[in-house]
């Protein structure tokens, strides 16, 4: 009896002590979580303006944290990246790429966004007008890109595109192409090369009846033809009625755009007499039919116009001066605009 009454004292002093242990404990879980939560939902800092972030192929979350840390942006607990990686269920599962992050992203934010794959998209232009040199010329000057082609010349490249003695020029439709860091000049190419052979077969098909075309690419060539006449839609398919309406005749096209590009670096701003008078395949001033290539890159607008000309039966056409046409049926109407806006204007 005397053991049992000394051993009770000392259970009954164990369990205020066991009790404020775990009141500490449920204390500290308790910061933690608050404190985990607070971590999770705060937007990073510092973080004044955006920035982006390159995350390689391959780099796991430690890796993540630590190319932030490298940005001067204040991590935390790697424990709490962890954590909430688990809770998203995106663990493992964190794209590689350019991650934009804008000032009040969260850490919560910022996972969900890159198991989405919500990567920077980058943009480049291809003009309509543009020659093919001029093409591959920006997309040598657009940093975003790798440049895979860098020293390939023209016939390789169209080789690596899969169209081998094709030469390039019109085959690259005029688009905005949307790019994520790492894709090449390839890529886009290859992106506007295959726009181009499905825009031009589709338009091809609904073409009006009787065009004096008898293939897609001299449709191409007209189109780019009509793309470096004028730049005003509403202009379009007139443009490609007169050149269509010569083709019929068996008239020369005498489109000064065609000659300039034959002229190449010979080009000095200004046509003269003489490039008018010297014989090249793209001077068609001395020779009738299409030049034997596309000139530029013709635009969708272009390449309907081309399939679907206007019906008004103009045969001429004269710059007014206030970039638009003057469009005639007959040698005489057009010699009576000539003489209004053209010999008006150089005296």
């Amino acid at each position: 009896m005397s053991q049992k009454s000394k051993s009770a004292p000392r259970r009954g002093r164990r369990a205020p002590l066991f009790a404020a242990l775990l009141a500490l404990a449920v204390g500290v879980a308790a910061y933690f979580y608050v404190d985990y939560r607070h971590f999770a939902n705060s937007p990073l800092a510092p973080l004044a303006a955006a920035i982006s972030v390159d995350v390689p192929l391959g780099t796991p979350l430690p890796g993540i944290v630590r190319l932030l840390e490298a940005d001067g942006i204040h991590t935390a607990q790697p424990l709490y990246w962890r954590m909430l990686a688990r809770e998203l269920g995106v663990a493992g599962r964190l794209h590689a790429g350019e991650y934009a992050l804008a000032p009040g992203i969260t850490p919560r934010g910022l996972l969900a966004k890159m198991a989405a794959g919500d990567v920077v998209q980058h943009r480049f232009t291809i003009v309509e007008g543009w020659t093919f040199a001029q093409l591959r010329s920006a997309l040598a000057q657009d940093d975003g890109l790798t440049q895979a082609l860098a020293g390939v010349g023209d016939a390789e490249s169209m080789r690596l595109l899969g169209d081998a003695d094709t030469l390039p020029e019109g085959w690259f439709l005029p688009e905005t192409y949307s790019y994520v860091k790492g894709m090449s000049d390839l890529d886009i190419l290859r992106r506007a090369h295959e726009a181009m052979h499905k825009a031009l077969a589709r338009l091809w098909g609904a073409r009006d009846p009787g065009l004096p075309l008898d293939t897609p690419y001299q449709a191409l060539i007209l189109a780019s033809i009509v793309e470096k006449e004028t730049a005003r839609a509403d202009e379009r398919a007139q443009i490609a009625e007169v050149f269509e309406h010569r083709l019929k005749l068996g008239m020369k096209l005498q489109t000064d755009p065609s000659v300039i590009y034959g002229l190449g670096a010979g080009y000095d701003g200004n046509i003269h007499r003489r490039d008018l008078d010297t014989d090249t395949p793209f001077n068609t001033y001395t020779r009738t039919g299409l030049p034997p290539t596309p000139i530029a890159l013709p635009g969708t607008a272009s390449l309907i116009a081309v399939m679907h000309p206007a019906t008004s039966g103009a045969l001429y056409f004269v710059a007014r001066g206030d970039g638009s046409q003057e469009f005639s049926a007959t040698l005489e109407a057009h010699n009576r605009a000539v003489a209004k806006y053209q010999l008006h204007r150089n005296q």
